[in-house]
């Protein structure tokens, strides 16, 4: 997802990243909510939802709120990724491997008391593919969603998915609605889920969600969860040490070293699944001239990106999937040489100094202090950067309509290559804000997509990696870590790699 799951914000499978500015001290007394425990958790976070219908938005703050609220058929495991039952309890798959069978639990209600069944699967698949809404690229190879009873659905697919787990469960962007929500509800704003606690409000300071007793999976043992908007991450970090809020992700990157040996604080970090990148708009010239934009990614120092964003908790990389993963490739064809750059603007007939907008977000402030490296990094061959902070409402707003020369973000929660590259990269994808379009890059993320031979699917996607990066769709920059610091006295978080903010274990004191 983006932080856009991007999502870039990232985003974002992926999500993008952001919203408002907040810090106040609040009361974290044993009120609100009805959930059998005490308390409610106060997590800082850096920016306001845009929307609350998962199948519409692709803003990483958006999904922190919907993690808690909402279910997926299958989801992954906190541990290591891997697939696991949800509201389904189990799946088989055809010998062609082209009709997936699920037997969805039978003990489950959503938030309105309504009984969940098949029904409410088929509709939510249905309302994504009918309406072209923005996972509707996920059901690329289905052919159909049906129930078999009230406690079966079938989805039928034209060819083998091997994975079509990550396709329906990697983040809530896939969430399971009740039938008809849609026509009964205003999503932007309202929410009936099945998860753990419930959306009960939501402004420009803070989003509230109480506990729900009937949740499947056990009534959680807080009252419920108060999500408060800290723009600045120094402010975040402070109201934890003053025990304003007892949980962020909103740590400034310069104190993590430092961090590690406060008592005050619990900080945890672990590699991520994420991406950031800086992305130029085809749709304008002369970005639309490949030799402009092999210009610019001969200019940037990765290195130094990475390392005033994140102070050493992120590695740079030019072909976005992390070194740890089975699917990464280490093409690296981009190294620092200013010459070459401003060889291939004069090859391209760009006369200079060439102005570029580059979009960030104070919502994500990291791309505010890439953004000032990489227009340091320009201005020696001839390209000034005009570096247009936005809230992040507006910067979505903007990177949608393609009002842009260039922007800055990352991807989030990636868990198969398909995510990394499929719907970024393909022509007319869901999220190819930038415009790009090469047949042969195409033609390789469908072989990826259909393909069940893990070697050859890794051959695949890394052939299709090189393209991308050799035609700079994407300008990669860095993976970085997740960081995030809880009160020591908090019980029950886990830290996951994909950045799924999930509070239904969490205990207060």
């Amino acid at each position: 997802m983006r932080a856009t799951r991007t999502l870039a914000l990232a985003a974002t499978g992926a999500l993008a990243l952001s919203a408002c500015g907040g810090g106040d001290s609040v009361d974290t007394g044993n009120g609100g909510g009805g959930g059998g425990g005490a308390g409610t958790l106060i997590a800082a976070v850096s920016a306001q939802p845009d929307q609350f219908d998962p199948h519409v938005t692709t803003a990483y703050p958006s999904f922190q709120v919907l993690e808690n609220v909402y279910d997926t058929l299958v989801v992954p495991n906190a541990e290591d990724l891997t697939f696991e039952p949800s509201l389904a309890e189990s799946w088989e798959t055809s010998e062609d491997g082209l009709t997936w069978t699920f037997a969805l639990r039978d003990d489950v209600t959503f938030h309105d008391g309504s009984e969940f069944d098949s029904a409410d699967v088929v509709y939510s698949y249905n309302r994504i593919i009918d309406e072209e809404l923005s996972n509707s690229f996920r059901f690329q190879n289905v052919e159909s969603v049906e129930a078999d009873g009230p406690q079966t659905v079938v989805i039928r697919l034209t060819q083998p998915t091997p994975n079509l787990l990550e396709r329906i469960g990697s983040f809530k962007g896939m969430a399971i609605l009740p039938e008809n929500a849609a026509e009964e509800l205003d999503l932007t704003t309202e929410a009936n889920g099945t998860g753990p606690f419930r959306l009960e409000s939501s402004d420009a300071s803070s989003t509230e969600l109480t506990a729900f007793e009937d949740y499947w999976g056990g009534a959680p043992s807080i009252d419920g969860v108060e999500f408060r908007y800290i723009t600045e991450p120094a402010a975040a970090l402070t109201a934890l040490q003053n025990g304003e809020v007892q949980w962020t992700d909103n740590v400034p990157p310069q104190q993590i070293e430092s961090l590690a040996d406060d008592d005050s604080v619990e900080l945890q970090t672990t590699p991520s699944v994420d991406y950031w990148y800086m992305a130029m708009n085809f749709g304008r010239p002369p970005f639309d001239n490949r030799d402009v934009r092999r210009a610019i990614s001969f200019a940037i120092d990765r290195e130094a990106v990475a390392e005033a964003a994140w102070f050493g908790a992120a590695q740079p990389n030019q072909t976005a999937i992390p070194e740890d993963s089975f699917f990464h490739s280490d093409y690296a064809p981009f190294e620092p040489d200013p010459d070459q750059a401003r060889q291939l603007l004069e090859q391209a007939g760009v006369q200079t100094p060439l102005t570029m907008g580059l979009m960030v977000t104070d919502e994500f402030p990291e791309t505010v202090t890439a953004a000032q490296v990489i227009a340091s990094q320009l201005e020696p061959i001839g390209i000034d950067v005009n570096i247009e902070t936005l809230d992040f409402a507006t910067w979505l707003d903007r990177q949608g309509q393609g009002d842009f020369d260039a922007f800055y973000l990352g991807w989030l929660g990636n868990l198969d290559p398909a995510a990394y590259y499929q719907e970024q990269h393909q022509t007319d994808g869901p999220n190819n804000y930038q415009g790009y379009s090469n047949p042969e890059v195409d033609q390789l993320l469908q072989q990826g997509s259909t393909e069940t031979d893990e070697d050859a699917r890794k051959e695949i996607y890394d052939q299709a990696a090189r393209i991308i990066v050799d035609d700079v769709s994407y300008l990669y920059l860095y993976n970085p870590d997740v960081v995030q610091a809880w009160a020591p006295d908090l019980q029950g978080y886990q830290l996951r790699a994909d950045k799924a903010i999930n509070f239904e274990n969490v205990e207060l004191p």
